[in-house]
């Protein structure tokens, strides 16, 4: 009978069968393959005797260690202590051939397998376990995955082992395996430490410390569903997950801490906390990239990884949380908690889908990110009123040096409201980047801020106009300021979600400030043209031709000046010219200097009046007036002195008060003053009309009511 070898025979592990062989395990399968360095150089054509127990399953001769006899394979023992073998072990060897046997192996290992060059056996197979001594060699050599098999398999040796061995040899043998147990798990544990480091550069290592790992909790679970248990195994189960997940825990933490260099822009609060967020992202792409491949899914690697690195996160933003923080820690605490954490980390486009069965909440309970919020609110208010403040002091000392104030392009400018708005923006930008809704927030507060500023600064002007008339650059540092009064308006027209009243009260203040400062730059204008008005009553409306020319030349000669102003308060001043021109004009035919009291001498001056009238408006126009509501007024006024019906006059009247509807019954009175030949009751009659006229107008921008009538 043809007795054949080790060759020929393979046995995986199995639930408590003890495998005698040395076989590695396919990287991607997880079975075990067979070298062919352990191929027999020959057949023993001996029969085969019959086979019995190992004598010591613990020592390997000196001789075999160097050498491959040709022994047949050992036979496995059953729980209960006998022997026996597999059943092509206890097979007739008559019944299978070499043929048979090179088939049987083919069929079980399904060819030659490719493993890892660490895992790969470079020893002809062996027919007794290897020794503790020979798998610490293993261990040594990184051959993790075989080293943990061969353990089992001598492990479970030792606990059926019928050799006949005293207790005490028994118990040093146990200790011998327990201690090659030790340093397999100082070894595995060690590079699962590291894993971070290694995953790039030596992930064949790390999979080799993975496939021990699993490998002993595989075999904790074969323990598990034996019933009942073996009682004499007790270092089953081992728990290395736990011991796996312990590790993680202490890696993760170690990294976490391990704060490299300085950033002298940073504080120590900021520098932590962007250590810690670079390392948390950093890390976690790695264990997505290379390390979760490595795990069977039951150990939900990335939710592991990411669950340790937050809960130390949340450990230190709690403990920072506590203290009494400064306005630039309660601002960083929140960036990292509203904005950065969940936005950049959680919600990577690398990290996302595998961190969603992660329990990873907030970094801090609601409540106390929201007191965080109305401290950071508070803080930044005061902030933004400290600067503001500093700002319109700083303006208020340049006012005063007799500079003129720059002027790019052509219009006179300062820097205020470039300082005071980039304030304002930066309070709110800084809030957005938490979160929109306490942009919102700040928003609406830092407007009133800003309304609060507007009547300092209003104030601040009043001053000065009232200190600095002498001023070599007055009227220049006044449009300046004016100037500046739009982008103020610009900021507060386009603010949403801003209470009204709040809006209002800028906008208010604002409108003051540049009528006010109209006031100042028109008061020599005026006052240059109040004698050329006089002179139409000096002459009793005679001899006026000439007049209204040198008055528009001599308004023309000072719009020069006004041309530094930005265009929207350019036409306000023009405007204001406007108003005044007409309305100086019906001062003087309201003065009751002159009566005509005939027709051709009252269509002579209505004459003279549409005249004035026209070039009025014309230049008005030309220079950019955009009050057209003034046009009619002086025409009608003419047409009112031309009319000699009765009847027609108090149409035009009624027209007049429709459109003006602040003319009264004095200044009517007034007008028909002038025509000498109206009797008195004529005169109420036309009156009559302004009542019935004015009950049906709405008021709007006055031009009689400025009028005082003697």
């Amino acid at each position: 009978m043809i007795k054949m070898m080790p060759f020929f025979h393979s046995s995986p592990l199995g639930p408590w069968k003890t495998s005698k062989g040395y076989t590695t395990e396919d990287e991607s399968t997880g079975k075990p393959s067979t070298s062919l360095e352990s191929e027999p150089d020959s057949v023993s054509l001996e029969p085969a005797g019959e086979e019995t127990c190992s004598k010591d399953p613990m020592k390997v001769t000196s001789d075999r260690r160097h050498s491959a006899p040709q022994h047949s394979p050992a036979p496995l023992r059953e729980a209960n202590g006998t022997c026996a073998g597999t059943p092509e072990q206890r097979e007739s060897p008559q019944k299978k051939g070499v043929k048979g046997k090179l088939k049987e192996f083919f069929n079980i290992s399904g060819g030659i397998k490719r493993t890892d060059p660490k895992e790969k056996d470079t020893k002809k197979k062996e027919d007794k376990p290897l020794t503790a001594e020979q798998i610490v060699e293993l261990i040594d050599d990184d051959r993790l995955f075989d080293a943990a098999q061969h353990l089992i398999v001598l492990e479970r040796g030792l606990h059926t082992d019928c050799s006949g061995k005293s207790e005490e040899e028994l118990t040093r043998d146990r200790d011998e395996v327990e201690s090659a147990y030790e340093r397999l798990k100082q070894k595995v544990f060690s590079i699962i430490r590291d894993s971070i480091t290694i995953a790039k550069e030596r992930p064949e290592l790390l999979q080799r410390a993975v496939k021990a790992l699993i490998e002993q909790e595989n075999e904790d679970e074969k323990y598990r569903s034996e019933k009942p248990f073996d009682k004499t195994l007790s270092s089953r189960p081992r728990k290395w997950k736990e011991l796996w997940m312990d590790t993680v825990k202490k890696s993760t933490d170690e990294r976490m801490k391990a704060i490299k260099g300085t950033t002298e822009n940073l504080s120590t609060t900021a520098l932590n906390f962007l250590h810690m967020g670079k390392t948390m992202k950093k890390d976690l792409t790695i264990v997505v990239q290379h390390i979760k491949q490595l795990y069977p899914p039951q150990f939900n690697v990335c939710s592991a990884y990411a669950e340790c690195y937050h809960n130390y996160f949340v450990s230190q933003v709690e403990m920072i949380a506590e203290f009494e923080l400064e306005d630039k820690d309660v601002y960083l605490i929140l960036s990292w908690v509203q904005n950065l954490y969940p936005n950049d980390i959680i919600k990577n486009p690398i990290l996302k889908n595998d961190l969603e069965g992660a329990k990873l909440g907030s970094l801090l309970p609601a409540k106390q990110i929201r007191q965080l919020e109305a401290k950071y609110l508070c803080n930044e208010m005061a902030t933004v009123k400290s600067w503001l403040a500093k700002t319109l002091e700083l303006e208020i000392r340049k006012w005063t040096e007799e500079k003129e104030p720059e002027k790019p392009e052509k219009y006179f400018h300062n820097e205020l409201d470039f300082h005071v708005l980039q304030t304002i923006h930066g309070g709110q930008k800084r809030a957005e980047e938490i979160t929109p809704d306490l942009g919102k927030q700040a928003s609406v507060i830092l407007l009133v801020e800003l309304s609060t500023f507007l009547k300092s600064y209003k104030k601040a002007l009043e001053d000065f106009k009232e200190k600095n008339r002498q001023h070599r650059y007055f009227k220049e540092t006044i449009i300046a300021n004016v100037n500046n009064c739009a982008s103020f308006r610009t900021h507060a027209e386009k603010t949403v979600s801003t209470p009204d009243d709040t809006k209002a009260s800028i906008l208010t203040t604002l409108n003051e400030i540049e009528n006010s400062a109209y006031n100042v730059l028109l008061q020599d204008l005026f006052l240059e043209l109040k004698p050329l008005f006089k002179k139409f009553t000096q002459n009793k409306w005679a001899c006026t031709e000439g007049i209204m020319e040198e008055i528009l030349e001599t308004t023309s000669s000072s719009l020069l000046q006004f041309h530094t102003l930005r265009d929207p308060f350019y036409k306000d001043v023009m405007e204001k010219i406007h108003v005044h021109l007409v309305r100086e004009y019906i001062v003087r035919l309201m003065k009751k200097r002159v009566t005509l009291k005939t027709p051709e001498l009252q269509q002579n001056l209505a004459k003279c009046i549409t005249n004035d009238a026209s070039l009025l408006q014309t230049f008005c126009t030309k220079n950019g007036s955009a009050a057209t509501w003034l046009d009619s007024a002086l025409p009608k006024l003419a047409e009112i002195i031309r009319l000699q019906d009765s009847s027609a006059t108090k149409i035009e009247v009624a027209m007049l008060a429709k459109t003006y509807p602040d003319i009264s019954k004095k200044h009517l009175a007034a007008i028909l003053y002038i025509k000498g030949n109206l009797t008195n009751s004529e005169v109420k009659s036309i009156q009559s009309y302004l009542d019935q006229s004015a009950a049906l107008t709405t008021s709007r921008t006055p031009l009689f009511s400025a009028i005082k009538v003697s």
